[in-house]
């Protein structure tokens, strides 16, 4: 049997024997998924989106379903080094399947709720079939279908109109020794009501160097005049691959806000696309990658403006070293009756070796003659006159090189607006390529 040939098969029994025991929203999903991944496959490097990354090393692996292996268990402390130090509510997800023993979401803010997405179907189907599957179909493209085909892991975090929270809500993911050869596919819903304001974090960690394959898919909608913040922070093993894609659809006066962060896999691919459907609504989206030894690290982005006066800022940055690939396209496309778009776009990446590489696109689709729109990128190698000017001063290799590395990165970072968040990452950019270890 093929290696794509196996994975469906898989995503089709797995449809097929859920489809008596979940609710309906899950059951229809799933059947859409295992349908479009039966006609669609794995992209290939064929595809422009696809171009510089292959994905034949997941389709040739034969990964199991985290829902047909045991879950584990794990003492709470060891999440410690990845909470941030906060109290905020917490979703643990081990080893691909939520782990309520592990997740503290008792004390939430009025107006806030937080359930794993199978209890969300069985208690909110109404809420489900408004959400789930839109933003992200199921036949958006392979990995997204496939995610459809094996939905029943996740979150919905449902924030209710003019609810306006500074508590984030962190869901935490992570694998351990037993989650060896698994593949997990939570799918999470985020929802903002009309006027309402929150942040949410999503972390994926690993606490052993094993194999495996994640594939998320975060679905945001926000509704009129409402503001969401998603932080993603992406920290797997060096040997696991990673593939998520975030889709936001926008109202009028909304602002969705997305932050990526990205040191780990070795393979990697981040989708973060929106949608500006109302007029008057804005996005913003900012990413830091950090890569080493030979991974491989993929971003890419879709601003779509639809309506009229609208805005979006995007800024993404790279630290490449060793023989590692980074890959960026960013899109902004502008319909004809977007008039007043103004939209920003730039990419910056620091080749710290000779062997390191960039394939670097930002790109604009404009249909509407009034707008303002700039995009553009950088490659370059660390200063060696600043390098010089810094030893010379006294200051060591190491600690001239760290400097010169975080004074590049922190803008970007000083972007976060939760402080214990960004001062975990500012951290861990000093010592990334120390040769430390830090998680």
């Amino acid at each position: 049997m093929s290696s794509t040939l196996n994975f469906q098969a898989q995503a089709s029994a797995f449809a097929a024997s859920a489809s008596d025991r979940a609710p309906a929203p899950l059951t229809t999903l799933r059947a859409a998924g295992a349908e479009a991944f039966a006609r669609l496959g794995f992209p290939t490097t064929r595809s422009e989106d696809w171009k510089y990354t292959s994905v034949s090393a997941i389709a040739n692996t034969p990964f199991v379903a985290a829902q047909d292996r045991a879950v584990g268990s794990l003492d709470a402390a060891a999440l410690e080094p990845y909470t941030f130090g906060g109290t905020w509510p917490l979703v643990v997800f081990l080893n691909g399947r939520y782990a309520p023993a592990l997740s503290s979401i008792g004390a939430l803010p009025d107006g806030v709720r937080v359930m794993d997405l199978a209890t969300a179907a069985a208690q909110e189907p109404e809420l489900l079939a408004r959400h789930l599957g839109v933003a992200a179909p199921a036949d958006r493209d392979g990995f997204t279908a496939l995610n459809a085909a094996f939905a029943g892991e996740g979150v919905l975090i449902h924030v209710a109109k003019e609810m306006v929270t500074d508590v984030p809500v962190h869901i935490l993911h992570v694998t351990d020794a037993h989650g060896a050869g698994v593949m997990s596919h939570a799918r999470h819903l985020l929802v903002a009501e009309r006027h309402a304001k929150a942040s949410v974090i999503e972390s994926y960690v690993s606490l052993a160097d094993v194999s495996y394959f994640t594939n998320s898919v975060v679905e945001v909608s926000v509704d009129d005049g409402a503001t969401l913040q998603l932080l993603r922070i992406q920290r797997e093993s060096p040997t696991a691959f990673h593939v998520g894609t975030v889709e936001a659809r926008q109202g009028r006066d909304s602002h969705f806000m997305a932050f990526t962060f990205q040191t780990g896999a070795a393979l990697s691919r981040s989708n973060v696309f929106t949608v500006l459907a109302g007029e008057g609504c804005g996005t913003t989206l900012n990413g830091l990658y950090m890569l080493g030894s030979a991974q491989h690290g993929d971003h890419q982005t879709r601003v779509e403006h639809v309506a009229p006066h609208c805005f979006s800022r995007e800024a993404y940055k790279g630290l490449l070293d060793d023989a590692s690939h980074g890959v960026f396209n960013g899109k902004v496309y502008v319909h004809p009756e977007a008039q007043k778009t103004d939209g920003k776009q730039t990419n910056n990446t620091l080749l710290l070796s000779k062997d390191a590489q960039i394939d670097t696109k930002p790109q604009l689709e404009i249909f509407a003659d009034d707008v303002k729109c700039t995009h553009g990128a950088t490659v370059g190698r660390i200063d060696e006159t600043a390098l010089f000017y810094l030893k010379s001063r006294g200051v060591g290799q190491l600690l001239a090189r760290q400097l010169l590395m975080y004074a590049f990165a922190a803008d970007v970072l000083e972007t976060i607006e939760n402080e214990a968040v960004k001062e975990a990452l500012e951290q861990l950019t000093m010592v990334r390529f120390t040769g430390e270890t830090s998680h």
